[in-house]
């Protein structure tokens, strides 16, 4: 049996490879976020009515879209907004404005998650619903308004239209979410780049073309809608991004496949002298330069430097949070040459280290799982061979022995193929005594090889899932946890 799965592991590897190639705009979910921004921003863009129908189709029995805990508010915020003139969707629009106002009404304290641009976005939305029902005589709600989550207070909206007020330039990594920068950005600031995209996004894309529908940049949409039917997704295209993840993901597992070819000289030309960026229309980044050099097995100090701090590493030159994985992400670049980066591989190992929750685990701003996080920063520390931080390890094992579901899974809200791969192949590395819990979480992989679907776990504007890369993150776990157990026997 060990066999033919590993022939079947491997079959399925190698297809997933080749699917690369074959949809190389990304393999990604729409969002109930973006769809919203392209309904309101684009109405005259082909396939409207697909667009409402996929908004339609997604909302949740309680009214709201998107995630649990708070995860829920700008998808809800974005779909209700779009769907407010539309008299078909009258009451879908009524279930969202309900949602809302039991979050963000009357001093309720909701709160959001660290999401891209949340401090521009939920003020932006806010703003824009508040204005409809002020215009909707005897209309919903009568003088209630919307106030805004706990922990979003609109100062960051103010910082920025104080800044473009003053001839500043829009920052680049604002551009993807260019449908809520509001007024005050210089046209001549933002332009179309690669297929047309601005941002690599279709909203914020949308949002530039409101007055230049004829621009060749509406091709981009065109061709988002063709590729992607009723649903948008946050960012596309995110080329570099999945292929890299793909790769270090089966290569991490230790899978020996060739690439296809062109696949790896196609990576190699995305790092520039500012790293490389997930995908055209979106600025390099830390974290997708680190992940592309591993690939490649280059740890090219140089060209990460630039994302340096005095004691982290920055996924873009000021960014406002931090990310445990880019930093996780920078530390595995460098550590099959850890001896010649030994004081900037201590700086990464003490920052990891230092971010650990008290219970073993690790979190991180662009996954909503704490089992991706802790793959991330467990697996990079225990590259590091005979320096790695021992005890920091084995809370780790302990909090995912500790967290297993009676199925054999992981998950934060629920047992997921995504996150019990993540589990596995952290317990594989670093966990000499969790037979057990490999062999369980194994029979569930196996179990649920045939699903379809993963729920949406990365964050972007709004929760997404990479379908190539969460494949890839199992299908990795698969062949280690495989390869262990035989090891064991």
């Amino acid at each position: 049996m060990t066999a033919a799965l590993g022939l079947s592991v491997d079959a399925a590897a190698r297809a997933l490879l080749a699917g690369l190639l074959a949809e190389p705009w990304g393999q990604v979910t729409g969002s109930a976020y973006e769809t919203g921004r392209v309904v309101r921003l684009a109405p005259w863009l082909a396939g409207h009515r697909d667009r409402v129908a996929f908004l339609l189709a997604s909302q949740r029995a309680d009214g709201g879209w998107g995630g649990p805990d708070g995860y829920a508010v700008v998808p809800t915020l974005s779909a209700t907004e779009a769907l407010l003139d539309d008299p078909a969707a009258a009451e879908a629009a009524d279930r969202g404005l309900r949602a809302l106002f039991r979050w963000l009404g009357g001093g309720a304290t909701t709160g959001v998650p660290d999401t891209p641009a949340v401090e521009l976005i939920v003020p932006a939305l806010v703003m824009a619903i508040n204005r409809r029902l002020d215009r909707a005589p005897g209309g919903w709600w009568g003088s209630g308004r919307l106030g805004l989550p706990s922990n979003v207070d609109g100062s960051a909206v103010a910082r920025l239209a104080a800044m473009l007020a003053g001839g500043g330039r829009l920052p680049e990594k604002l551009l993807h979410c260019l449908e809520a920068a509001g007024a005050g950005v210089v046209e001549e600031q933002v332009f179309p780049i690669g297929p047309g995209t601005v941002g690599a996004s279709p909203a914020a894309t949308a949002a530039w073309l409101a007055n230049r529908r004829n621009h060749p940049a509406r091709r981009y949409l065109e061709e988002v809608v063709r590729r992607y039917g009723g649903g948008v997704p946050c960012a596309v295209p995110v080329t570099t991004f999945e292929r890299a993840w793909v790769l270090t993901s089966l290569a991490g597992a230790g899978m020996d496949l060739p690439a296809p070819a062109g696949l790896v000289g196609d990576l190699a030309a995305c790092v520039g002298t500012r790293g490389a960026p997930a995908g055209p229309g979106l600025p390099p980044d830390a974290d997708t330069t680190a992940v592309v050099l591993s690939v490649l097995g280059r740890p090219d100090i140089e060209v990460l430097r630039q994302y340096e701090t005095a004691t982290h590493f920055c996924t873009w030159p000021g960014e406002r949070g931090f990310s445990t994985s880019t930093n996780a992400h920078v530390l595995d670049a460098l550590a099959g040459d850890a001896g010649r980066h030994r004081a900037t591989v201590r700086k990464l190992t003490g920052c990891l280290v230092a971010h650990q929750h008290a219970d073993g685990s690790w979190t991180d701003r662009w996954h909503a799982s704490p089992y991706y996080a802790t793959a991330c920063c467990a697996l990079a520390l225990a590259r590091l061979g005979a320096d790695r931080p021992v005890p920091a390890l084995r809370r780790a094992v302990r909090w995912l022995l500790a967290t297993q579901r009676e199925d054999g899974s992981w998950g934060r809200w629920s047992g997921t193929a995504e996150e019990t791969a993540y589990a596995l192949r952290t317990l594989v590395h670093t966990g000499a005594a969790a037979e057990h819990a490999v062999m369980r979480g194994y029979r569930y992989l196996v179990a649920a090889a045939e699903q379809p679907d993963h729920p949406a776990l990365w964050h972007d504007k709004d929760l997404y899932a990479p379908h190539a890369i969460i494949r890839a993150a199992v299908l990795g776990a698969r062949y280690a946890a495989q390869r262990w157990m035989s090891h064991k026997q």
